[in-house]
């Protein structure tokens, strides 16, 4: 019996365009559920896909620092998230929500 090789699934890989990143962060808002790491890690996925020395570079931060605010493992500050956001050439909106 032939053994199946697998690697492990990097979403990172499959982001490609800006509408692929805003979709990706956008889906992740929805999924977040209030958890700001969670949040976090998809920043980490899309600067990963741009590349991280150039998204620290852009957003004023060291590539390590980045690194660990965007691990998921913990809560960057806001001030982190706006620069990073605006780094990626992402922005945030805001919408009511009815129900």
């Amino acid at each position: 019996m032939k053994k199946t090789v697998t690697t492990r699934y990097d979403v990172a890989e499959h982001l490609r365009s800006p509408e692929e990143m805003a979709s990706y962060l956008e889906a992740c808002f929805e999924e977040a559920d209030g958890d700001a790491a969670f949040i976090a890690k998809a920043l980490g996925d899309i600067a990963r896909a741009k590349g991280m020395t150039q998204v620290a570079r852009d957003a004023g931060l060291s590539r390590e620092s980045l690194y660990k605010a965007l691990s998921g493992e913990r809560s960057p500050s806001f001030d982190t998230i706006l620069k990073v956001m605006e780094a990626l050439n992402l922005k945030l909106h805001a919408e009511p929500v009815h129900g």
